[in-house]
């Protein structure tokens, strides 16, 4: 019997595809500093714990498929104290991020239609336009100058007739690059202009450095129709598990037809909402302390980095990625090699292979992306295990 064409299709996970390396080396004895895969080892907030102990309702029911009033109400509140004005009706609770991603591309394209996206870009999205028939447009940007956009006439030499809409990842995985309110005014003009939507997946939005700021695709003027802001808890409060995202936009019949897209998958997780909603009476102290342990982490893996003469590395804005290019051939075996056969004292390292985060055919084959989510002390250890084991690569594959 033959699968579906999208079944076919559809790429696997860069992020994740290497794991049965990993799970044989573990096998093994030998220790893995997983550098490849986003998830924070800084406590979730213990009042989101809490708030899944102290659930103690009786029946545990379907919620509302546009998720609990309380939650949403409080979710319009966090945006307006970020300048955002946005109201509870403008908000659509899902299952994770991931969720919102799919829900706007199936809201906004049709089947063959295209979106245009900057890369490197979060390896997912290629397997959500895969599942929603559409087209992915890469604009391709560089490390060499810090990964930023083009200028508004490269990203129009890419819109057709087959053109819908424009997704950004702001602040960026995999590539850390923080978009200027400049940027940001580019692309609203090539929106405007050929009538497109601008998806923002702002899930790092707390997560800026050097004195940056963040510039919310909704706190743009005159796109109002237009912007939709996609966004999770999992990063923000270190609750990958959770899988709580929401959607945000003022556009009444996007919003209303997002709706029916989760009537038919009924509800997302009452607990899990009930459970963020908690996190919101944060206050700025907790970010402010999140924020500077990433920031030190940051400048850990970046002036490991810059050490290296033949490594060429932007220093990342904001999120916890850093994207460097290294003088490798094919990064997937180098990282498929530390797994196998390269170890310090019974240690080594895994980090992501890039080609999977590019849409463009030979991308990327000499890319890593590196999440620096572990403690100081452990990504010490972990760069200088993937540093000298590079140098001992590149004289293995100069044989070759």
């Amino acid at each position: 019997m033959k699968l579906s064409n999208r079944a076919y299709q559809v790429q696997e996970s860069p992020i994740r595809k290497l794991m049965p390396y990993a799970l044989e080396a573990k096998k093994r004895g030998i220790k893995i500093y997983h550098l490849n895969i986003g998830q924070p080892d800084i406590e979730t907030p213990t009042v989101m714990i809490d708030a899944y102990k102290n659930y103690d309702e009786k029946v545990l029911g379907y919620g509302p498929s546009q998720g609990l009033e309380q939650y949403r109400e409080g979710l319009a509140y966090y945006y307006n104290k970020l300048g955002i004005d946005v109201d509870a009706d403008d908000i659509m609770v899902t299952v994770a991020g991931s969720e919102a991603i799919l829900f706007s591309l199936i809201a906004t394209c049709n089947q063959g239609d295209e979106i245009i996206i900057p890369e490197p870009f979060y390896t997912n999205y290629n397997g959500f336009a895969t599942m929603a028939g559409v087209k992915i447009v890469p604009l391709t940007t560089y490390a060499e100058n810090g990964f930023e956009l083009p200028a508004a006439d490269k990203i129009e030499a890419l819109v057709t007739s087959k053109t819908k809409a424009i997704l950004l990842c702001n602040p960026g995985n995999p590539t850390g690059a923080v978009y200027s309110k400049q940027e940001l005014r580019q692309v609203v003009q090539v929106a405007k202009k050929h009538d497109l939507f601008v998806i923002s997946d702002e899930v790092y939005r707390e997560f800026v450095y050097d004195g940056l700021e963040h510039t919310s695709i909704l706190s743009r003027e005159g796109i109002e129709d237009r912007a939709i802001v996609v966004d999770s808890v999992s990063k923000r409060y270190s609750a990958c598990g959770a899988r709580v995202g929401c959607i945000v936009s003022k556009n009444k019949a996007l919003m209303a037809a997002i709706l029916k897209f989760a009537q038919a998958r009924l509800c997302p997780a009452t607990i899990d909402q009930i459970a963020a909603n908690a996190c919101l009476q944060l206050g700025d102290d907790y970010f402010e302390h999140v924020i500077k342990e990433y920031d030190k982490r940051r400048n850990i893996v970046f002036h490991e980095l810059k050490e290296h003469p033949e490594i060429v590395c932007a220093k990342p804005g904001g999120a916890f990625y850093i994207f460097p290019k290294l003088p490798v051939k094919d990064a997937e075996k180098f990282i498929i090699w530390m797994l196998q056969e390269y170890n310090i004292d019974n240690e080594t390292v895994m980090a992501a292979p890039a080609c999977g985060f590019y849409a463009t055919p030979g991308k990327g084959n000499n890319e890593i992306r590196i999440a620096y989510v572990l403690n100081e002390e452990a990504l010490k250890k972990a760069m200088k295990i993937l540093l000298t084991g590079l140098d001992i690569y590149r004289e293995i594959e100069s044989k070759q």
